[in-house]
């Protein structure tokens, strides 16, 4: 089944303009029900790996000294045993018989529950092929059809990758993709310690289709008259200017991510246009459709075209939302939120 990789032999050419507008005339407002979709979720990431730590032991419980070693790989914004105090329906706190112990934590009946059923979501072959469908799509938007082991890992949550991805999933798929330049030295994928790439091995047409084509299809616009989705959060004014500027943006062709347009001017619109593109579609492959401001503008200085992400990003505030409410920058796809709910369930997020 293996085949040689492909990509589109022509892609789709249009005539480069300079921007009408400049960024400094697009005015972003808050968002309370994205700020609140953002926020609820502030703790949730450390909360998840102190309970992976945790779960990992024979004994199903550290000492909260090992905890506190380990505060800034487990990503703890504040002193660990005050953010575990926060959330006595996960952690317990003990003390083992021995005097002058140091306190252990372990994980409620409640969380062990929750995290079986997170670890059968895992193992079901639907979402299996889900999460591999993902990676596939990121492998085929990446312009050299392969990408670092490293940036795989440092997107693997907002995909709802397993952590162990490289031994429980990908040789699974052999006619997807395979690892390159890595060796088995770890059970266990972890940050810096990955080397070597993930590599295309087959070309998918059925899969080198975007969300926003597939909703096109389905309304039967055709290729070259795709619009955006525009979502303006309450209060958001629009003068005549850049009114009319989105107009005509929105009438540009669309470029699938899919498809090489490096070949654009970078300031033009329709690099914009075809970065907004990319943009979306990377973020609708995220379960949660959003996604740490630098993890994204990581991952377009991987495609060389990091420049492009952050004029996009600060240009159209009717498609995607920039909330700093987790005490970090996360953007947001505002098509996929309503009322400050995602509209699509993913498993892994339930």
């Amino acid at each position: 089944m293996n085949k040689l990789l492909k990509r589109p032999a022509e892609i789709l050419r249009c005539t480069v303009t300079e921007p009408a507008v400049k960024l400094s005339d697009v005015k972003w407002i808050r968002d309370r029900g994205l700020d609140h979709a953002v926020a609820r979720e502030k703790n949730l990431k450390p909360l998840l790996n102190i309970k992976n730590l945790i779960k990992s032991e024979p004994s199903k419980s550290l000492p909260i000294t090992i905890i506190t070693q380990q505060k800034d790989s487990l990503q703890i914004p504040i002193r660990p045993m005050e953010f575990i105090r926060r959330y006595p329906s996960v952690f317990q706190e003990f003390l083992p018989g021995n005097v002058g112990v140091q306190p252990h934590i372990k994980l409620t009946p409640e969380v062990l529950d929750i995290d079986a059923d997170e670890q059968l979501v895992y193992q079901s072959q639907s979402y299996r092929q889900v999460v591999a469908g993902r990676l596939l799509k990121l492998l085929m938007i990446s312009q050299m059809n392969k990408i670092t082991l490293t940036m795989i890992d440092l997107l693997k949550w907002d995909l709802g990758l397993p952590d162990d991805f490289l031994t429980s999933l990908v040789p699974d798929f052999p006619d997807y993709f395979r690892a390159v330049g890595y060796q088995n030295k770890h059970e266990r994928c972890s940050g810096f310690d990955l080397f070597g790439e993930l590599e295309l091995v087959c070309w998918s047409n059925d899969f080198a289709v975007s969300v926003v084509e597939k909703k096109a299809k389905a309304k039967g616009i055709d290729g070259e008259n795709i619009m955006f989705s525009m979502n303006f959060s309450s209060g958001f004014e629009i003068d005549k200017k850049m009114k009319k500027w989105m107009d005509n943006w929105q009438k540009l062709p669309y470029i699938s991510p899919y498809e090489n347009a490096t070949h654009l001017l970078p300031k033009s619109d329709e690099s914009d246009k075809w970065a907004v593109a990319i943009m979306h579609e990377v973020i609708s492959l995220f379960g949660a459709q959003k996604v740490e401001r630098e993890k994204l503008l990581c991952f377009g200085n991987y495609l060389g075209i990091r420049s492009w992400f952050k004029r996009a990003l600060l240009n159209h505030p009717g498609i995607f939302y920039v909330s700093n409410k987790s005490g970090m920058y996360t953007v947001v796809l505002k098509e996929a939120y309503k009322r400050g709910s995602l509209i699509e369930s993913d498993p892994l997020m339930n």
